[in-house]
């Protein structure tokens, strides 16, 4: 799922493109409203992160040429602007959600997880919407969430893709290669550290118990495996 991220202010469009690259997105990155405008169109990306106060154009401005080319693409503004009327105007425009700075890494990923659900199930593919049983633990991609029993778990994009690959190999040993390009694409150099600390963190939320793990096993040496 690609992002497009228009941000002048340089800081705070890294820092979101880190949290949303390590959620599972791939990222497009403008820093004044033109540059957004055009890679929206050459891009073409699954939903847009806004800033308000731009020079240029601002962001109420390239959220009306995206509405005119894209009613219903998802857009959130992200801006210092924090009145009543500046919300009430965003989403007189068409915008999904509203993050005012300074925010917090939990809120945005939660926010951006809000609105992929929302992608997602309006445009999932049927395997999006399948559910994927792993042992006890029941996975609905389209919802980025699983349930063990009574308990819902909130999954990210790239847990989503990790799980779904070991599921999709069950009894097969994927090393840290398929697994790292399944997670992350085929573009980034694999990374061990990386890969086994995103398993370890996984590993918490969806394992009974983390240190005797029952769904995502390792092979010392290879890699990880679903029996």
């Amino acid at each position: 799922m690609k992002v497009l991220i228009v941000e002048d202010d340089e800081h705070i469009r890294n820092g979101l493109d880190e949290i949303l690259k390590g959620e599972g997105y791939e990222t497009r990155l403008a820093a004044d409203g033109r540059a957004g405008l055009d890679l929206f169109r050459t891009e073409a990306p699954d939903f847009v992160c806004l800033d308000i106060m731009m020079p240029g154009v601002n962001g109420y401005d390239v959220c009306k040429e995206i509405r005119k080319q894209s009613p219903s693409l998802p857009v959130i503004f992200i801006s210092a602007k924090s009145e009543e009327i500046d919300k009430v105007v965003g989403f007189e425009l068409g915008a999904d959600d509203f993050i005012t700075k300074p925010f917090g890494v939990r809120e945005v990923v939660a926010r951006i997880r809000a609105v992929t659900r929302r992608c997602l199930a309006a445009s999932a593919s049927r395997e999006d919407h399948d559910t994927i049983m792993m042992g006890d633990l029941e996975i609905f991609p389209a919802q980025l969430r699983a349930r063990r029993g009574e308990s819902s778990i909130d999954l990210s994009l790239r847990d989503v893709k990790i799980l779904r690959a070991l599921h999709e190999n069950r009894g097969r040993v994927l090393d840290r290669q398929a697994l790292f390009a399944a997670g992350w694409g085929i573009n980034h150099l694999p990374n061990s550290r990386t890969l086994d600390q995103h398993i370890s963190q996984l590993r918490k939320r969806i394992e009974i118990d983390p240190q005797e793990p029952e769904i995502i096993k390792t092979v010392h040496g290879v890699g990880y495996r679903y029996e």
